[in-house]
């Protein structure tokens, strides 16, 4: 019998509105399922479904354990971090505990068994300090502890990077790869983030209009876009079609992988011909808008680029594109 938590035939609906749709789905025990999609395409949507956590009408089953779960069963089995931490009134220390109390454990003994996660979540600083005085990424880092002491069979966290600046982001994802590595919890990981799924999922699910897409390793997920709609959520914003490339298949590719030719370099990219529309100096870098008989172009050179080495603006130009994938 496989571990874990998944779905059969699971539906979601607005009214008479379809929201999402999925077949099957499985998440096995120790391992992260990253979902990701843009803004709308149902990952909420789908989080809160598997958790019995919808307010929306839902068919279907949810499994845990290759069995179908009641409400009352993933009760006991899921925790849910979300986008906005909550904190009760009370310490650090206190709120991290809570989930514990909840379950019957006695003071003692929750903060004996929440002691470990809150030494590996980095909170020994801030367990007397009134949990509502925290900044958002100290709340989230507390709402994360919080839901890893109870020890759940299931995680599931919805986007709860978003919001947080890149460096306590960074360690926050890193702690929490480490804090789940070994450990028997199936994770769900909503996102719109690719770096995310990346960092912390060893699987990723695509989901755009309430389907999902692609499904499999992360690394492979994220280099081979299925089709436009998973090329462009996956950052392959440059679409080559053979009319341009002289080639038999559409190929996708990065802006950061597609350079105006400013020199006479010669390697094995593909280059293609079209007019030079604008440039935009970015800070850290330089953003190259080019168009072409099939459409745009946009190359991403790193750092700035000094206006006196670029053509004028409609000028022809060449474009050097490498990495570019083909749409499986």
């Amino acid at each position: 019998m496989s571990t874990g938590i998944g779905c059969r035939n699971l539906r979601v609906y607005a009214g008479r509105r379809e929201l999402l749709s999925v077949p099957d789905l499985h998440v096995a025990s120790g391992r992260t399922l990253a979902v990701l999609g843009p803004n709308g395409a149902g990952k909420s949507t789908l989080l809160r479904a598997l958790g019995h956590l919808s307010n929306h009408r839902v068919t279907g089953e949810v499994l845990l354990d290759g069995r179908p779960a009641p409400r009352s069963v993933m009760r006991d089995a899921v925790v849910a971090v979300l986008q906005r931490p909550i904190m009760r009134r009370g310490t650090v220390a206190a709120n991290v505990i809570t989930g514990l109390r909840f379950r019957g454990m006695n003071h003692r003994e929750a903060r004996t068994r929440a002691w470990p996660w809150i030494e590996a979540l980095g909170l020994e600083p801030l367990v007397d300090r009134d949990a509502r005085s925290l900044s958002i990424g100290e709340a989230q880092r507390v709402s994360i502890t919080r839901a890893l002491a109870v020890g759940p069979r299931v995680l599931l966290l919805d986007e709860p990077f978003s919001g947080l600046d890149s460096t306590t982001r960074a360690d926050l994802l890193a702690d929490l790869r480490a804090a789940l590595t070994g450990r028997p919890t199936a994770t769900i990981l909503v996102t719109h983030d690719r770096h995310e799924a990346l960092a912390l999922a060893e699987d990723t699910a695509l989901l755009i209009d309430g389907q999902i897409r692609q499904h499999g390793p992360t690394a492979e997920v994220l280099d081979n876009p299925g089709d436009v709609d998973t090329a462009r959520l996956l950052g392959y914003t440059n679409l080559l079609s053979p009319a341009l490339t002289g080639g038999t298949q559409t190929l996708v590719a990065r802006p950061e992988h597609t350079h105006l030719a400013l020199g006479d370099e010669s390697d094995d990219a593909w280059v293609v011909s079209g007019t030079l529309r604008r440039t935009v100096a970015l800070g850290v870098a330089t953003r190259i808008d080019v168009d072409t008989p099939a459409g745009p172009l946009t190359c991403l050179h790193p750092g700035d680029v000094l206006g006196t080495e670029l053509p004028p603006i409609g000028s022809d130009v060449r474009v050097r594109i490498w990495q570019a994938r083909s749409l499986t």
